[in-house]
């Protein structure tokens, strides 16, 4: 979505309250065409889901069905209502974006938190994708060899398959100083999203359990499982030191939120009444995608589900048809989605250090390398996708999605402070920072417990 369509501060600057019904101008002038509801929705929802959807499984294994179908209701809601805080301080301000918002509500101290909030949160989603092709690329061109061909070949280095691939493929796109061409692609990558989640529901009835003990790897290495009969019981509710990973997956899975007053700006017509709709009908299908996903790789794998839902096809059904297919079609997705993921993140670091100056390819190049190559060493040195949804999800992105939605619609709202929303966004802020606070603790402690 471009960013460059700016919102008329003047058109509902003095509806204190936000206009339900009164469409935002563009740049001053008669509201022009712009995307339909039908589009927005889907726009939306290729912004919302992503690799998240491969730690669901792991998060309910260790919340239990129902303890998760709440938090994930909870959580859903929450980024449902935060987004209706955004609006509506997006209406009484005309700012499109979310790091001056939060120039607004805290000046450059605000400017500066958000924006590295955003950065970080966009290293840590390049560095979740990364991850999944240094662990699936390997299995993907074994599974495509001949069976027999069991060596130690130089492919089969997921570190090196990633460092190549970011060097030939993603760098150059990444340089490219606009690739509007490959948001053609976010159609097909949500496809690709709903072919998994038919995935995962087809094969629960193809994997066995218990699981095997014995499973000899595409690679040739010996995989032992201790799956027994009383392990394919499905638990309600479990509590453990991994359930500190729940929220922070699921925060990590329904952060839209640097995107929505894009899309809001580009809405033809745009109300914040229209706009709501539209959120809410991209986290409730989200919300079933993921629901399905993630109910289904438990059902599969239970206790035994890896932190990485693909882990799970690539030991029990390397060879599989639809699973190589599903495997491939995750990759493509995967390759093309980086790129678009860093341009945020560079801009919000020019923002920050070069907001002043004009376009310089110098610059330019060398931001780009310098993300790309903290993702690269993030992706190649953290031994757990679980890490990275944890760690970044239990900190920017519990930021983004439930703090600094609530802090700027009370600095910035001049509504009364004891109105419904007021107090929903001082309850919104502190739920976020007490659920941040216990997930990363109990995050760190696990580390330390297991080290």
């Amino acid at each position: 979505m471009s960013l460059n369509r700016r919102l008329y501060s003047g058109s509902v600057g003095g509806d204190v309250e936000g206009n339900e019904t009164t469409p935002l101008l563009l740049d001053g002038s008669a509201p022009t065409k712009g995307a339909s509801f039908a589009s927005s929705v889907f726009n939306l929802m290729n912004a919302i889901m992503g690799s998240g959807i491969l730690g669901l499984a792991y998060a309910m294994a260790h919340t239990g069905i129902v303890g998760f179908c709440i938090l994930l209701v909870v959580v859903s809601s929450l980024a449902a209502y935060s987004i209706h805080l955004l609006l509506k301080i997006c209406d009484q301000t005309g700012i499109n974006s979310y790091e001056d918002l939060g120039g607004k509500a805290l000046q450059k101290t605000g400017k500066v938190v958000v924006g590295i909030s955003i950065i970080i949160q966009n290293i840590g989603a390049m560095a979740s994708y990364l991850f999944i092709l240094k662990t699936e690329l390997p299995a993907a061109i074994d599974s495509l060899l001949d069976p027999g061909n069991t060596g130690h070949a130089w492919y089969e280095d997921g570190r090196l398959l990633l460092t190549l691939v970011t060097i030939c493929i993603v760098l150059p796109l990444s340089i490219l100083p606009k690739i509007g061409f490959l948001g053609y692609t976010s159609g097909i990558a949500f496809i690709f999203m709903l072919y998994f989640a038919v995935v995962v529901v087809v094969k629960q009835w193809s994997i066995p359990c218990p699981l095997p003990h014995n499973i000899t790897t595409l690679s040739g290495a010996i995989k032992i499982s201790n799956s027994s009969d009383s392990d394919c019981t499905p638990k309600l509710f479990v509590i453990s030191s991994k359930s500190g990973y729940a929220i922070p997956t699921m925060a990590f899975s329904f952060l839209c939120h640097t995107a929505i007053l894009p899309i809001y700006c580009e809405l033809d017509r745009p109300t914040k009444a229209k706009m709501q709709k539209i959120t809410n009908v991209s986290i409730s299908l989200s919300f079933l995608v993921y629901l399905i996903s993630a109910l289904f790789g438990y059902l599969t794998f239970y206790d035994q589900v890896d932190s990485e839902l693909l882990l799970g096809y690539d030991t029990y059904m390397p060879r599989d048809i639809m699973v190589m297919v599903v495997r491939l079609a995750i990759l493509f997705s995967v390759l093309l989605t980086v790129p678009l993921i860093q341009f945020p993140a560079r801009k919000a670091a020019v923002l920050l250090m070069f907001e002043r100056r004009p376009f310089s390819w110098p610059i330019h190049i060398i931001l780009t390398l310098i993300i790309l190559s903290v993702v690269l060493l993030l992706a190649i040195f953290v031994p757990d996708i679980k890490n990275v949804f944890g760690v970044v999800g239990a900190t920017t992105s519990t930021c983004l999605l439930f703090i600094f939605p609530g802090i700027f619609y009370l600095k910035i709202n001049r509504g009364p402070l004891k109105s419904f929303d007021s107090i929903g966004a001082g309850l919104l802020v502190v739920f976020g920072f007490i659920m941040g606070i216990i997930s990363f603790s109990v995050i760190v402690i696990e580390w330390v417990h297991d080290s």
